[in-house]
């Protein structure tokens, strides 16, 4: 079994009632990654909602950080609030030691019949082949850099050597460092892996952490690699909002994200 499969596997004790212990392996600067805890209130909310063999292709998840997260027992309960005839929308709380971390809504697109128009008025940013891309280096207390191989094109990369963009904009590719067909867990997940795009326009002068952080998968990807584009426009009041896309080697937009971190300068 998959590294990512085990550890986002809920131990169900009743429909809307899950506990688990929350793994260190996808962790960012020793607290586990924003996306890999989205992952896990994603897998709960989804849990039996369109059936086994129907998998979920597409949704909206939206989440609030409330407080930090440890890597011990963690439970998560789930309530429906509403369903329609294309719609099922649900909400999760992450609880630690009595204290709710996390709250989260999700709202899950039922299987259509029908086909619907597909049109995008523009394609992805460029991007660096695979090969020409520079990979995240291994780091203590980073151990998500072990389990997602990130490559960062060179336009994105020049903030680990000094060197600053004029915009801030994280791009590259990315994919499972073992091999794993992207659903839409994993799709949560790899959309909170790279940098703060900030990194890359000012460097690493302020700790980002999430306030809020949403992830719209329109389709699932038909590739097990796929490029990611995030970029930061504005800064103020302390708070600074970061815009992704990702999209698969076929052409297609799989997911969309928005987060909104607090902007804390270190000096």
């Amino acid at each position: 079994m998959h590294i990512f499969d085990i550890d986002t596997a809920l131990d169900r004790k009743d429909d809307n009632h899950f506990s688990l212990a929350l793994s260190d392996k996808w962790s960012i600067h020793n607290s586990a990654n924003g996306g890999y805890i989205m992952a896990l209130l994603a897998r709960a909310m989804d849990s039996g909602s369109m059936g086994n063999d129907r998998p979920v292709r597409a949704a909206i998840l939206t989440a609030n950080y409330l407080d930090r997260c440890f890597h011990c027992p963690t439970e998560i309960l789930v309530e429906t609030m509403g369903e329609s005839g294309n719609f099922l929308r649900k909400q999760a709380r992450l609880i630690q030691e009595g204290r709710e971390c996390i709250r989260a809504m999700g709202t899950f697109v039922k299987p259509f019949g029908s086909s619907f128009e597909t049109a995008y008025e523009r394609g992805p940013e460029d991007l660096a082949p695979w090969k020409d891309c520079i990979a995240m280096p291994a780091m203590p207390g980073y151990s998500l850099f072990d389990q997602v191989d990130l490559r960062l094109d060179p336009v994105s990369a020049g903030w680990m050597t000094g060197r600053l963009a004029d915009r801030s904009v994280m791009k590259g590719w990315i994919r499972f460092t073992e091999d794993r067909p992207i659903d839409l867990p994993a799709l949560t997940l790899f959309a909170d892996c790279f940098p703060p795009c900030v990194f890359a326009g000012r460097g690493m002068v302020a700790w980002v952490p999430t306030i809020e952080y949403s992830v719209n998968v329109r389709q699932l990807p038909e590739s097990n690699r796929i490029k990611g584009i995030f970029t930061t426009k504005f800064i103020s009041n302390g708070l600074v909002e970061e815009d992704g896309e990702l999209w698969d080697e076929a052409g297609n937009l799989v997911a969309l994200s928005r987060q909104i971190a607090k902007y804390h300068p270190s000096n």
